[in-house]
Order: C-alpha cells, then structure tokens, then sequence
C-alpha cells in the first residue's frame, strides 16, 4: 500500500476540520440564547474559545477569532444563522447583519409561496423578528425576503 503523500494528508484533514465545525456549530447553535440574535453567536464564540484553552477576556477571544480566520468565522457564522427544514425542503438565511429574513427552496421546482415561508418563519421562531405584514413581504424568483424588525439587532 502506497503512503499518502502530504497535500492528500492535509487534504483530508481540511475536510475533517470543515465536518466537525460545521457539526459542532449545528449540534450547539440552539443552546445560545436568544436565537437569531448577534448575542447567540459571541456566546458560541466565547464558549469554543474557552474549550479551545483560550482565555475569556477580550484579549483571548480577539486572539480566537484572528486565529480562525474569516473564511472559517464566515462559514461558521453562515451556518450558525442558517436552518434547513429537510421536511419541506426549505433553508432559512437570518443573519442579524442582514436587513433581511430569506426563505429558500432546497431544490429546483420546489414551490415557495407565502404561506410556507411563513410556515418556516414561525417553525424556526424568527416571527417576533420580522416584520408580520405580509404585503410588505418580496417574493423574488424562488427566494421570499422579509424585512427585520430590527435589521441591527
């Protein structure tokens, strides 16, 4: 049997790490309160540096994140603020950065229609963080917008 050389090696490591954060990220996510807020992820932050042997002060946690890096913190963040709902074949984007809520088929042909987004908002506990006129919802090709409440939240 032939070694791995190096760039395989590493390879398949960057693809561990990329599993195991994202696992991570998704398994915890829900344990930072309140949800879909900026609060939750620092808290998330604060608890991965921590186990990381980091310390909890400023120092240490800027320290964490420089070392993350903003391609990791970005796809971390990313899935941090995101839901699939495999059941109805929906993904919900709410970043607090963002403006606004997008509600996403998971596929090609899935249909997306008010009412389902608004099925998916109230499902993921988003409702009391979006605007409730529905009017003032956008549906732009296969994706629904909804305006924040508090787009700086």
């Amino acid at each position: 049997m032939n070694g791995m050389d190096s760039a395989d090696a590493t390879g398949l490591q960057a693809t561990l790490f990329d599993f195991a954060i994202g696992e991570l990220v998704r398994q915890h996510r829900e344990s930072f309160q309140p949800l879909w807020r900026v609060d939750s992820w620092v808290k998330l932050l604060i608890w991965l540096s921590l186990n990381c042997g980091c310390s909890g002060d400023e120092t240490g946690m800027t320290r964490f994140v420089e070392s993350l890096g903003p391609t990791v913190t970005t796809r971390m963040r990313r899935m941090f603020f995101e839901r699939e709902l495999e059941d109805l074949d929906l993904q919900v984007m709410a970043d607090p950065a963002e403006q606004q809520v997008l509600v996403l088929p998971m596929g090609p042909g899935v249909p997306l229609d008010l009412e389902r987004a608004a099925a998916v908002i109230e499902r993921v506990q988003l409702a009391n963080q979006v605007v409730a006129d529905r009017g003032r919802w956008q549906v732009l090709d296969a994706v629904v917008a909804i305006p924040r409440l508090d787009a700086a939240a």
